[in-house]
């Protein structure tokens, strides 16, 4: 079980990587903040040529029904994982 305090150290250790991740990989740290953070994603898709938000919306809907304590510990995992 992960703690508040872990998740928001990942959170700060996230953001000093040592080198920037793929987009991939971004995309999957993105979801799982949110999902962890807020749950499940709630609101339409974004329509139009917004690929950056239509990205974002698909990764964190892919997580539809994840445990926020769930995607906590995933995050705190793929963090320290990336930081080595």
């Amino acid at each position: 079980m992960t703690t508040q305090e872990e998740f928001e150290a990942a959170s700060q250790r996230a953001q000093q990587l040592p080198s920037k991740p793929s987009n991939m990989v971004l995309l999957q740290l993105y979801a799982l903040y949110k999902q962890a953070t807020e749950g499940d994603l709630t609101g339409d898709r974004p329509g139009g040529f917004d690929f950056k938000a239509i990205a974002k919306y698909d990764a964190w809907n892919g997580l539809r029904g994840t445990s926020q304590e769930a995607a906590r510990q995933q995050y705190v995992e793929l963090v320290n994982e990336l930081a080595g």
